[in-house]
């Protein structure tokens, strides 16, 4: 599954790190049994439950301007900074980090600067809390540099209206980052309660991250996904998919080619858009009725 990721492990590093940082699915109790309730309406009436999950950068939003993605760069920095002394104006862009999960980037980028491997490791879960924290205190800045992607909204809101589709996130971005692009681009309404996913705070491996949101749909909805899609515009995001059993959906938004895309994807005609303002043609894609 390594091919999956543009920042690569070898097979010690994903021994040692994923014991510490694979975070567990456990639900919140009290927005679980709302969840189970709302979820209760369309299992009542035996509608297959279709989920459809979103990668953030470079299929929902993009980044834009002299300030693009700051937020996100901006919270690397500070955990990178204040967990191992590591102050570059470059930030993460010392290391090739398209397709990959933050976890892994902030690996790279102390490992780039010379960082011990064991400090790396020991330290990983203080760097991503600082990382944390500093997402939720700067909240309000998260969609400077960023905006939202042609078709988006279109799509969120006619996927969010249906009670047979689940809406979720699937993103190497830390949770709290993740949410915060969303709710200050005014996006995160039209994803199902209790806004779940997976996230690079719960695995560095993207096709954990698919298996993951499609486990806390049972867990949180009380209702397994008969149908599961993933959009992303990386070869990761279309490897991930497939390797979770998810039909994948790539999108020309990114910095890869469709010729790349397809390359990536186990069928020889795998399906790609070019983005996501048709949304007739997306939806007919997910098999669901208008």
């Amino acid at each position: 599954r390594e091919s999956m990721h543009v920042v690569r492990l070898d097979a010690i590093e994903r021994t040692r790190i994923q014991p510490h940082f694979a975070r567990a699915s456990t639900p919140s109790t009290p927005l679980a049994r709302a969840a189970r309730a709302r979820a209760n309406m369309s299992t009542s009436s035996a509608v297959p439950l279709t989920l459809v999950t979103f990668d953030v950068d470079g299929t929902l939003i993009r980044a834009s301007g002299a300030d693009a993605n700051k937020f996100h760069k901006d919270a690397f920095a500070h955990g990178l900074l204040e967990v191992y002394g590591i102050d570059d104006a470059r930030g993460i862009d010392v290391v090739q980090h398209h397709g990959s999960t933050d976890m892994l980037i902030v690996a790279a980028v102390a490992r780039f600067h010379g960082v011990p491997e064991e400090a790396i490791y020991e330290r990983m879960d203080e760097c991503t809390a600082a990382m944390s924290r500093y997402a939720v205190e700067k909240k309000a800045d998260a969609a400077e540099g960023l905006e939202l992607l042609v078709g988006v909204r279109a799509l969120l809101e006619k996927l969010g209206a249906r009670d047979d589709v689940a809406v979720c996130l699937v993103t190497g971005n830390l949770e709290p980052i993740g949410w915060a692009k969303m709710q200050r681009l005014g996006i995160d309404e039209f994803f199902t309660p209790p806004r779940y996913g997976g996230f690079g705070s719960d695995h560095t491996d993207r096709g954990e991250l698919v298996a993951i949101a499609a486990n806390r749909t049972k867990e949180y909805l009380g209702v397994r996904a008969e149908k599961r899609f993933h959009f992303g515009d990386t070869p990761a995001d279309v490897k991930a998919a497939e390797f979770a059993g998810a039909t994948a959906i790539g999108l020309l938004t990114g910095i890869f080619s469709k010729e790349e895309l397809v390359a990536s994807s186990k069928l020889d005609d795998p399906i790609i858009f070019d983005d996501l303002s048709d949304t007739a043609a997306v939806v007919r894609a997910l098999g669901l009725e208008e």
